[in-house]
């Protein structure tokens, strides 16, 4: 599974670092990804920070 950040729309709210920071960091004022590959350990972690981005910023691939 892969986890991308459109950083378009991300308001930077840092949902998604406090939710999964396996995976996610911040970069300035906007989020992105750290790994190419979801840990499968940390796959719901994921998931439920996609689903908490209060801009829908992030899509996840299988």
């Amino acid at each position: 599974m892969k986890a991308k950040v459109n950083q378009d729309i991300c308001l930077g709210s840092q949902d998604c670092v406090n939710a999964c920071p396996e995976v996610f960091k911040m970069e300035g004022d906007k989020a992105t990804v750290l790994v190419a590959e979801v840990p499968k350990d940390v796959e719901a972690k994921c998931k439920a920070a996609a689903n908490g981005c209060p801009a829908a910023a992030i899509s996840i691939e299988d």
